[in-house]
């Protein structure tokens, strides 16, 4: 890793700011003085900012209850983001937060956010077929005919194929559960509506194996378990 970017991560400054602390003579690698912003560290140098050790966050890995009015993002210039609910998060590690799984901003419930790369892609990669289950309050009761319909796969308004199949249970007369492999923009709320049915609320429960902790309320969040993380190795 290049050193603007190993102080970058390891400080929460800027790539800007961190090349300036280096040229003004404030960083050393290894106790020496070090001007290079390029230079490329290995797993046993040693950096020091103004004679502070530095290291990098150890990688986190967090499940979110989002409630309404919350964009899926990390910023949004108009919206408040799920960032914005992680109270007791340090700044420099909310920096290196991606988003796993998105929802829309009126959508509640499981959100999962780390900051390893390769277990978001291991999340959210399509070819590991990952089911996602919600929770649909409809405008009308659900048919068996829907039910069916689901399981075929539902051409939706300005796609080109249909949705893979995907699983309709009816929980109550207008509440179902849909759990569906893909991640479609809006899909849930589009395949109903190619019912001719609208859903009033949706609330996702689980992402694959991980299933959303009861104990959360909306806004609040835990750090998964070492299970939980090893469930998408």
């Amino acid at each position: 890793m290049r050193l603007d970017k190993f102080i970058s991560h390891a400080t929460g400054l800027s790539r800007s700011e961190s090349r300036r602390a280096i040229k003004s003579a404030a960083v050393q690698v290894n106790g020496e003085l070090e001007r290079s912003a390029q230079r490329e560290l290995s797993d046993l140098d040693r950096v020091t900012l103004r004679d502070e050790l530095l290291t990098l966050p150890s990688p986190r890995y967090l499940m979110l209850n989002k409630p309404a009015g919350y964009v899926s993002a990390t910023t949004d210039s108009e919206n408040p983001t799920v960032i914005d609910l992680l109270e007791g998060v340090r700044e420099v590690e909310k920096a290196q937060l991606s988003v796993a799984g998105r929802l829309d901003k009126d959508t509640t419930g499981l959100v999962l956010l780390s900051s390893d790369g390769q277990w978001i892609h291991r999340v959210t990669s399509p070819r590991h077929e990952h089911f996602k289950v919600y929770i649909a309050g409809l405008a009308e009761a659900v048919s068996d005919d829907d039910v069916r319909a689901f399981a075929e796969g539902i051409q939706l308004k300005g796609e080109t194929r249909p949705t893979r199949p995907a699983r309709l249970d009816v929980v109550a007369e207008r509440t179902a559960e849909v759990s569906v492999v893909e991640g479609r923009y809006h899909q849930v709320r589009r395949m109903f509506a190619a019912r001719g049915n609208h859903v009033v609320s949706l609330h996702r429960r689980e992402i694959g194996p991980i299933i959303l902790d009861p104990a959360l309320a909306p806004g609040d969040y835990r750090d998964l378990t070492a299970e939980e993380v090893s469930s998408f190795s």
